[in-house]
């Protein structure tokens, strides 16, 4: 069977940016399995840590572009998992995750 020789994918990479900091206020880093933002709680990544995503990944887009795929990976599995029912489509997902990052292209 063609299902027993395909290799589960690796767990992704871990949910540890945007790297910046302050003494006083927890980072904008996802807090999972909700994926909510630490910071504001609202849905991660919130505005502040999509720009400070930018600010970090400036001279690396692709590297960003496989960061966020890869948590957008391991949201969609911890997010079914929460609630299999009535959760967010791939395509929310996608323009969560990734379609705001630095490949996105107009539609017009």
């Amino acid at each position: 069977m063609i299902s027993s020789m395909v290799s589960i994918p690796a767990d992704g990479p871990t949910p540890d940016r945007p790297r910046w900091r302050t003494q006083t206020e927890p980072p904008h880093t996802p807090l999972r399995p909700m994926w909510c933002c630490r910071a504001c709680g609202h849905p991660w990544p919130c505005s502040t840590a999509r720009l400070l995503l930018r600010t970090e990944y400036e001279k690396n887009a692709a590297g960003l572009s496989i960061y966020l795929a890869g948590l957008m990976y391991k949201a969609m599995r911890d997010l079914y998992h929460l609630n299999p029912h009535d959760g967010q489509s791939p395509r929310e997902m996608f323009e969560r995750f990734i379609a705001w990052g630095p490949f996105r292209r107009s539609i017009i």
